[in-house]
């Protein structure tokens, strides 16, 4: 009798085994090995650099106040840097802002903006003091 799920054939066995368990690869030519992937695992994707960028932690000209700068960016626009800005004012807890093609954070954030930088694949460098 066939085992639960198994479908029976017309001799009344089942097709528990592997179809292909039978055949052999003799004579094949050799093939590239299936890149391994775990359940929870994307084939390799190579993320593409936007470039680097700089942040710098500043003091001058901001009355003692601390302010984290990144700035160098290169082919994007003032939409997105605003869009970054907020990103980070949220996932900082601060204020901030665009000025002269710069992101101003408020505050010594220079881990959470590069960690955000990361995410939108830029290349973010601590540069300064």
């Amino acid at each position: 009798m066939a085992a639960s799920g198994d479908i029976p054939n017309n001799n009344g066995q089942s097709f528990s085994q592997s179809p292909f368990a039978s055949l052999s690869s003799d004579g094949l030519p050799a093939g590239a090995a299936a890149p391994s992937m775990g359940a929870d695992r994307v084939p390799n994707r190579t993320k593409k650099s936007r470039g680097r960028v700089d942040i710098l932690r500043v003091k001058a000209g901001r009355g003692g106040k601390t302010v984290t700068v990144v700035k160098n960016f290169v082919g994007i626009g003032l939409p997105e840097k605003e869009q970054l800005a907020k990103t980070m004012q949220r996932a900082c807890g601060t204020g901030g802002t665009v000025k002269n093609g710069q992101i101003e954070i408020q505050g010594d954030k220079r881990e959470e903006v590069a960690r955000i930088l990361r995410e939108a694949n830029f290349s973010p460098v601590f540069a300064g003091g």
